[in-house]
C-alpha cells in the first residue's frame, strides 16, 4: 500500500520538471535560485499547472521565478527572531504561543515569509518538546498554541499525538491551533489517514483544535481540497483561512470574490487577508504597494457576502499585527489589530499616502 509518505517522496523537486517554457539561460538562474530555496511540488498539485501557460498561477505559486534571485527586502520582516525564547519557541503576543515543529513543507511556496529556513535550514526548529511545554504551562497569559513550521501536518502521526497530549492537559490553553498548507497541496494526508483523522478527533474532545490553512488563488478549490476540509469539519474541527495578496496570483477583484466566496461555500471562514511581505526573493515579484492592497480589496468587499467579507486585511508588522483600515485620495487610516507591546494596543494612526510604499517603517506617528 502507497502511503502519504511514499507519495511525498515523489515530489517534483527539480528545475527540469517545468523546463519546457524556460530558455537555457533562465534555466541556469533558477538553478541557482533553487539551492537557496528549494522545489518541491507534489503531484497533486503540479497536476493543476496548465503547463502551456506560464503565468499559470498555480505554477508561479510552486515554481521558481526569476525575480527571486532579487536580494532586496528582509528574510525577517516581522521580528520572529526577537521573538524567540528558545529554539523553535516564539512568544510575541501575550495570549499566544507559536511553535515551529519543522522546516519541512509538502510543498515549497515561492512567496513563503519563512524562506530563510524552510526546506533547508533546521536551526529554528523546536528540538526538546518538553522544554517548550514547560514554557507554555508557566506561563498563565498563554491561552492558545500555533503548531506550525514549515507545515505541522509534516510531522509523523505520532509526533502529533505527543504535542496534543502534552498540550491538552494544560489548563489554561482554550485551543491548539494547526497552521498548515496541507488541505491546499496535498490534501490526500488528511482525507486519507483515518489514523490522523481519529486522533485529531479524540483531541478535539479535550481541547479544542482549528486548522488555520490558506488558499490563495480560486484554481486551488478542487474537490480534492474540499474533501480534505470536510473531513476535519466532520470530526468537529473549525478551519479558517488567512490568504496573502500576491501580485499575478489575485491581485484582481474578480479572483480575490471567486476565491473568498467559495471558501465560505466550503464553510472555511476568511479569518485574515495579509498584504504581502516585503522578504527577500518575494518581495520583487510578489508584492503590491499598501494603496494597491487596500484598493483590491474594498473593490472586491461589494460583491462578498456578509460572511465572506468578515476577514481582517492585515500587515504582519514587527511591531504587531496591523490592519489597514481605510483610505481616501490623500491619506490612510491603520490600527493596531494585535501589538506586540501593550501601550500600542488599539492605537490608530494615519499616513500621507505613498503611492510606491510597500510596507511601513518601525517608527509609526500615533493619533490616539
Amino acid at each position: 500500500m502507497t502511503t502519504w509518505q511514499d507519495k511525498w517522496k515523489e515530489n517534483y523537486n527539480t528545475i527540469d520538471s517545468l523546463a519546457k517554457l524556460q530558455t537555457t539561460e533562465t534555466i541556469k538562474v533558477l538553478e541557482e535560485v533553487a539551492k537557496r530555496h528549494p522545489v518541491s511540488i507534489p503531484e497533486y498539485y503540479f497536476n493543476l499547472i496548465d503547463q502551456d501557460d506560464p503565468n499559470d498561477p498555480i505554477r508561479l505559486l510552486s515554481y521558481p521565478s526569476l525575480f527571486e534571485a532579487d536580494q532586496t527586502g528582509d528574510y525577517d520582516t516581522s521580528g520572529e527572531s526577537q521573538n524567540t525564547k528558545m529554539p523553535g519557541l516564539q512568544h510575541k503576543y501575550g495570549p499566544t504561543a507559536l511553535v515551529l515543529t519543522t522546516n519541512a513543507c509538502f510543498m515549497y511556496c515561492r512567496h513563503c515569509f519563512r524562506k530563510r529556513m524552510v526546506g533547508y535550514s533546521n536551526d529554528e526548529i523546536s528540538r526538546r518538546m518538553n522544554e517548550a511545554i514547560e514554557y507554555i504551562d508557566s506561563h498563565q497569559e498563554i491561552n492558545n498554541v500555533l503548531l506550525s513550521g514549515g507545515d505541522s501536518m509534516c510531522m509523523s502521526n505520532e509526533h502529533i499525538r505527543a504535542y496534543l497530549e502534552n498540550l491538552s492537559g494544560i489548563d489554561h490553553l482554550s485551543f491548539i491551533r494547526f497552521g498548515s498548507r496541507t488541505p491546499v497541496v496535498f490534501p490526500e494526508r488528511i482525507y486519507g489517514d483515518d489514523e490522523l483523522l481519529m486522533m485529531l478527533k479524540t483531541y478535539n474532545e479535550k481541547k479544542r483544535i482549528i486548522f488555520i490553512t490558506q488558499f490563495n488563488h480560486p484554481n486551488e478549490l478542487t474537490a480534492e481540497a474540499k474533501l480534505s476540509i470536510k473531513a476535519l469539519q466532520d470530526i468537529g474541527i473549525t478551519v479558517n483561512n488567512q490568504a496573502v495578496v500576491l501580485k499575478n496570483i489575485n491581485d484582481k477583484p474578480e479572483i480575490m470574490v471567486e476565491l473568498l466566496n467559495g471558501l465560505t461555500a466550503m464553510g472555511v471562514d476568511p479569518y485574515y487577508v495579509f498584504h504581502c511581505r516585503p522578504v527577500k526573493a518575494v518581495k520583487a515579484g510578489f508584492q503590491l504597494t499598501l494603496i494597491e492592497t487596500y484598493r483590491l480589496m474594498e473593490a472586491t468587499r461589494p460583491h462578498l457576502n456578509g460572511i465572506s467579507k468578515r476577514f481582517r486585511l492585515i500587515m504582519s508588522h514587527i511591531r504587531g499585527k496591523i490592519e489597514i483600515m481605510a483610505a481616501d485620495d490623500e491619506n490612510m487610516i491603520f490600527k493596531f489589530h494585535q501589538a506586540k507591546s501593550v501601550e500600542d494596543n488599539e492605537k490608530v494612526f494615519i499616513r500621507k499616502i505613498d503611492f510606491n510604499g510597500k510596507w511601513l517603517d518601525e517608527d509609526l506617528e500615533f493619533i490616539k
